[in-house]
Formats: structure tokens, sequence, C-alpha cells
């Protein structure tokens, strides 16, 4: 199920979204939707930095893609400027998406099917203009999304592995302090729980 979060600013877009790379693993594709300047390339850049990027992350709408070297490398797509995956060289996307990467595609579009046929569709994110500064970014599960492998947290939905500790939310095990929000874990909010990030409380 999708989940809507409400960010007043570039960085607390970043920190959201470095919220749910920290559940990413390799294979991963995320799919970044939204208008021209809704902040795409924001969210991307806020992913970017959690895994481990340094360099400069800017949108490839000209270059189509740009990949990153990391402890994980991360590849971020464009497809605005790709009308159809028919007239583009058959290894365009395998360029980018595979096991051994996680990815991030703007303007998903017509390029779906043929992304879903080369790693796994972890999450879908769509952001729409709130006004200024502020924006709905709205995460959940695409359609056709593969389920994670048995014993592994759904980086969507957060549910982590029974008697786990969720990597998202950061909700310890029983009786132990939310490192994060410093609450108990009685009735701790989870990642996608819109009034804990509305508006998000920054580290």
């Amino acid at each position: 199920m999708a989940r809507d979060h409400h960010t007043s600013s570039p960085e607390q877009t970043e920190a959201l979204a470095a919220e749910l790379a920290a559940a990413l693993v390799p294979g991963d594709v995320v799919l970044v939707e939204g208008e021209l300047g809704a902040g795409k390339t924001t969210f991307v850049r806020g992913a970017c930095r959690a895994l481990g990027v340094d360099g400069v992350v800017t949108s490839p709408t000209f270059t189509i893609g740009q990949r990153y070297p990391g402890a994980v490398p991360v590849s971020h797509l464009d497809l605005y400027r790709v009308g159809d995956l028919e007239d583009e060289d058959p290894d365009l996307l395998a360029d980018y998406i595979g096991p051994d990467r996680i990815a991030f595609v703007e303007w998903p579009g017509g390029a779906i099917e043929a992304i879903a046929g080369l790693s796994r569709l972890a999450a879908r994110v769509v952001i729409e203009h709130g006004g200024g500064d502020r924006r709905v970014v709205r995460i959940g599960a695409p359609a056709g999304a593969k389920a994670p492998p048995s014993g592994a947290a759904d980086p969507v939905s957060k549910a982590p592995p029974s008697g786990a500790a969720d990597p998202v939310s950061k909700a310890p095990p029983s009786g132990a302090a939310d490192p994060v929000s410093k609450a108990p874990p009685s009735g701790a909010a989870d990642l996608f729980n819109v009034p804990r990030l509305s508006p998000l409380e920054l580290p």
C-alpha cells in the first residue's frame, strides 16, 4: 500500500529518500515519477548520499544514465527523452540495471516491463508539488513488483523478518529505546506513517 509523506524543504525530501535507501539491496530498482521540477533528482540525490555516493548527483536527462561507484554501485537513469525502447540499443537498460547494483529510474514510462525483466522493482515513488518547497511524496510497491527473497525485509512495507528490528523505522527489539526518535518502541511510528513525517524530523 502506498503512503503519503509531506516534506517542506529539499533537505527533508533527501532525508526521506535516505531512509528508503537504507532498506535497499543490490538488484533493487526504484521508480521515481513526478512532473518537471517536482524534485525527482533531489530525492535520488538523498538516496545516493545514504548509499555512499560522494560525487555530484545531477539529472542525467541528456546522457540517459549515470553510474556511481561505491560499496554497492548505484545507477541513476532518466528516460524522459526515450520515446520507445524498440528504437534504442537493446543493452541500453542492461548497462545500468542488474543484480549487482541499486538503480533509480526517473520517468520510467513504458520501460517498466523491460526494467522488471532485468531486476527487482522495489518501490515506486511519486512526487507532487505542494506549494513552495512543500512536496507530497508517495511511496509504495510498483505494479508487478517481485516479492522479496524469503526472510528478507520488504523495502516498501518495511516489514522485517520475525524477531528482527525494522531497518527503516528503526524500531528496536522489545524493551529497547528507539535510537532514532529516542521514543520507546510502544506505539512507535512506521517510516511511512504520515504524522511522523509531517514535518519530517531530521536526525
